[in-house]
């Protein structure tokens, strides 16, 4: 969190929308929408009702008043609330942060926990957890495309996989590559991520679930073509969870960097672009060798083709 953001904490507001569809709320947490204002808002979204799962929430949290100009960019973002009025709130002598990570339910994956400090007493026994705080980069472990990469990888493990040299691309908040840490202690892991605030938040994350700083390498790097991704190469494990269309455009270079008999798991893509994503790979020679849906979204785990 910024220092500026720190001294505005006691006079934050919060502008919420609902009910706006499950589409648009699950978009929203794959995006950071431009709304024109600096420092940027941090926007969340939540299902406050599981009896009726399309039915979904946006919360914005901004650190001034909004104006009216300002409201009708957040109502672009939902169009399906049409021109219902949202609640604007200030939100005084409170920590908007923290109020914000109430809404962040921790997540079970496999036999990973994720959870915010507002739910570190609910670990279940024998789970491997992680703190992961809402926080100024994706991938907090409570989308599905996140969490369906910790299963993902939990049953590559189980299935008795060993790799050794590991790569996370589009890393967010680094909790992909602590998982792959958990399951293979012994590995070599890197972590790049184009935004460099995700490497600081992924720094600032490894300090916090007590990780060492020399665990993981890490890289703030636009595609492959990094000196350090390069050295590190060939990997038997690559993790990808972008969006579909960059991870089309990575096709040739993620399978360029992946040792002989490797594996890719890719997330961020929806179930409807499925086909697509796997049509690019199997091009650069690759099949799948397991599929996990969840929600509209999809997790390919990949293998060379014989």
């Amino acid at each position: 969190m910024s220092a500026e953001w720190e001294t505005q904490a006691a006079e934050s507001w919060k502008v919420t929308f609902f009910p706006c569809t499950r589409a648009e709320g699950e978009a929203l947490a794959t995006i950071e929408p431009d709304l024109g204002i600096d420092p940027p808002p941090t926007l969340m979204t939540s299902e406050p009702d599981l009896s009726r799962p399309e039915e979904w929430q946006l919360d914005v949290y901004l650190g001034a008043e909004p104006d009216a100009a300002l409201i009708e960019r957040i109502r672009a973002l939902v169009p399906s609330v049409g021109d219902a009025l949202p609640k604007i709130e200030r939100i005084e002598d409170e920590d908007w942060v923290t109020i914000s990570q109430g809404f962040l339910e921790p997540i079970r994956a496999g036999r990973f926990f994720v959870h915010t400090a507002a739910h570190a007493d609910r670990i279940p026994a024998g789970a491997t957890a992680f703190r992961i705080e809402a926080s100024r980069a994706f991938g907090t472990g409570h989308h599905e495309t996140t969490a369906g990469c910790l299963t993902a990888l939990d049953r590559l493990a189980r299935e008795g996989k060993d790799f050794r040299r590991i790569a996370d691309i589009g890393t967010g908040t680094g909790l992909l590559a602590f998982g792959a840490r958990t399951l293979w202690p012994e590995a070599a892991i890197l972590a790049s991520d184009i935004d460099p605030i995700a490497i600081e938040v992924t720094a600032e994350n490894m300090a916090i679930n007590a990780i060492p700083a020399d665990a993981i390498s890490l890289v703030a790097a636009d595609g492959m073509d990094d000196p350090h991704i390069q050295a590190a190469a060939p990997f038997d494990l690559i993790v990808a969870n972008i969006l579909a269309g960059p991870l089309i455009a990575l096709a040739s270079d993620l399978v360029a960097t992946l040792h002989q008999n490797g594996t890719i798991v890719l997330a961020g893509l929806l179930a409807s672009q499925a086909d697509d994503v796997l049509a690019a790979y199997a091009s650069n020679g690759m099949r799948s060798s397991a599929r996990i849906d969840s929600g509209d979204w999809s997790i390919l785990t990949l293998v060379q083709a014989r």
